[in-house]
């Protein structure tokens, strides 16, 4: 036979997936491993997906996604100031991100991915023919102008943010992600914001999106995480009109629609209420913050699911296995940078499973010269 495609060759599985099929296996194990929101979709929810099934709403809709739900991102994304053009409903807001890359992305273009990064931000722009740069944030995670205008060439197209950011659980705040918007005027570079974390901010200041700073901003966001329905995979697009009409060309050919039970069900999630599990949330990173903070070097999190220590001894990997042996299933953080110092703990779980990872971990840690 002849060899498969030279991308799978330049790609690597997910490391957050093999550390989940790990914890599969294990199920007496502690599963702290992947962003999957451990509450269930809200009975309101369900039923407006039920009562779609139920009315045969199970057909191919609009690539675009249905009228109704878009004009309801719409109204939500105005009444957050954001400044777009236009909106498409997506295949979760990894599938918004795919179609992103596609339309920005040529063959021998550069992206810059502030580093520590989701894990398939490198890998889809690599799928797309492009080349991922890496701007450095260590060692507490924050935007730099001279971070990023260095790593600036002709070939350079967009910067590609995560914000609140998996896996450190940083929120950046205007000024920083006003310098990024000046930095992309000035270049003339696309931003790529996935803000799907948007409603977890657990500080008192108001969650800033690059949407209502630079007019070339495409954001990403989502009903996911929101509303504990990742296996329903859909997210949606903020943008302008020519962005959004080229994503639906490639939409049109890969994904043809984003499921239409779920863009019927997500009507009813526009207004649904999610505080009582953002609340909950929070007090889940103090307890892994206040738990581990004596032994661990860490940033306190400001949002998103997720704590990322620094490792004892500066090899997560190491550190990692030894947790994994204690049947507690964590991800390095080599993962989602290329730096191997810190791993990422998943707080979607509840707190009794967290306080005795915690627990563990620290033995771990003080045994570790």
């Amino acid at each position: 036979m002849r060899p498969l495609s030279i991308r799978i060759q330049q790609i690597r599985p997910s490391g957050i997936r093999r550390i989940f099929d790990l914890a599969c296996a294990n199920p007496n194990g502690i599963d702290l491993s992947i962003g999957d929101p451990d509450y269930d979709v809200p009975v309101p929810v369900k039923e407006e997906a039920m009562s779609a099934i139920k009315n045969g709403m199970n057909s191919y809709v609009s690539t675009r996604g249905i009228d109704e739900l878009r004009r309801g991102i719409v109204h939500k994304l105005h009444a957050s100031n954001l400044c777009f053009e236009d909106v498409l409903v997506t295949s979760g807001a990894t599938g918004g991100y795919y179609l992103s890359m596609l339309t920005l992305v040529s063959p021998g273009d550069e992206v810059l991915i502030v580093d520590p990064y989701f894990v398939a931000y490198a890998n889809v722009v690599i799928m797309c023919g492009g080349t991922p740069k890496f701007i450095d944030t260590y060692p507490d995670f924050h935007l730099r102008e001279e971070a990023i205008v260095p790593l600036i060439s002709a070939k350079t197209k967009a910067i590609v943010i995560n914000n609140p950011n998996n896996p450190t659980g940083v929120v950046y705040s205007r000024e920083e992600l006003q310098v990024v918007a000046d930095i992309a005027e000035k270049y003339g570079l696309y931003i790529i914001s996935d803000e799907i974390y948007d409603q977890f901010v657990f500080t008192p200041e108001r969650f800033v999106s690059l949407g209502q700073l630079s007019k070339s901003a495409i954001v990403i966001s989502g009903f996911s995480k929101t509303m504990g329905m990742t296996g329903w995979r859909l997210g949606y697009v903020s943008a302008s009109h020519e962005i959004i009409d080229a994503m639906a060309t490639f939409q049109q050919y890969s994904y043809v629609c984003a499921n239409s039970v779920a863009q019927h069900a997500a009507i009813k999630a526009l207004s649904t209420d999610i505080s009582a599990n953002v609340a909950e949330y929070k007090q889940r990173r103090d307890l892994v913050y206040d738990g581990l903070k004596e032994l661990f070097v860490m940033r306190k999190p400001e949002g998103a699911f997720y704590v990322f220590p620094q490792a004892p001894g500066g090899d997560a990997e190491k550190f990692v296995n030894m947790a994994i042996e204690q049947n507690v299933f964590i991800i390095p953080g080599n993962v989602f940078s290329l730096k191997n110092s810190h791993f990422r703990i998943s707080i979607a779980a509840d707190a009794n499973k967290l306080g005795r990872a915690v627990e563990i971990l620290n033995r771990i840690a003080k045994s570790i010269d």
